[in-house]
């Protein structure tokens, strides 16, 4: 497969949120500020494409010569959660404006679906080695767009003259639901 094909489908076409509807709870908890969201998009990245490279060769290298192809998901989950730890110990370092406004939602991107489908799926589809990081890349790419836009849109309505029932988590999901559908409009070019 196309190495810009796998990286356009991901972003675009077969976006984890707008599409497959995974990573819901990071994409509504962190999205509430374009700054938040683009630090937890920058962790994700870091993490789906790292973890893609590393699943790929743990997969190829040791589970499936030693026949333990069962322990996948366990395996998977262990490096995940060894890469958000990794990544979680360099932004409180680095930033802790950033590591206190990302509370809770950083250590749970060990529990995103999207990090986890991401890496079975690329054994799942046998993606070589170079399609596993443009796919990691790509849905990390994906994830963090839809990030950003649901962040900028909710900037905005936070100006706006949104009525009383629907302020919040309801017109975030109005939003998302919106964008989903606006997403849906680039099915067909891949």
């Amino acid at each position: 497969m196309n190495l810009l094909t796998i990286l356009v489908s991901t972003v675009f076409v077969n976006n984890y949120v707008f599409a497959r509807f995974l990573g819901i709870c990071p994409f509504l908890g962190v999205s509430q500020k374009t700054e938040t969201a683009t630090g937890m998009g920058l962790a994700v990245t870091f993490v789906i494409t790292m973890a893609s490279a590393i699943t790929y060769f743990v997969q190829h290298a040791i589970l499936d010569p030693l026949g333990i192809g069962y322990l996948q998901t366990l395996t998977f989950i262990l490096i995940i959660a060894s890469l958000v730890q990794f990544i979680e110990l360099f932004i409180k370092k680095a930033s802790p404006a950033l590591y206190d406004a990302m509370g809770v939602y950083l250590p749970l991107i060990t529990t995103n679906c999207v990090v986890l489908a991401v890496t079975i799926i690329n054994i799942q589809e046998k993606f070589t080695f170079v399609e596993s990081i443009a796919n990691g890349l790509g849905a990390s790419l994906g994830f963090f767009l839809a990030l950003l836009l649901l962040a900028g849109v909710r900037e905005k309505l936070e100006l706006a003259n949104v009525p009383k029932a629907l302020q919040g988590v309801p017109i975030a999901l109005v939003a998302a639901g919106l964008m989903s559908i606006a997403f849906s409009g680039f099915s067909g070019i891949v």
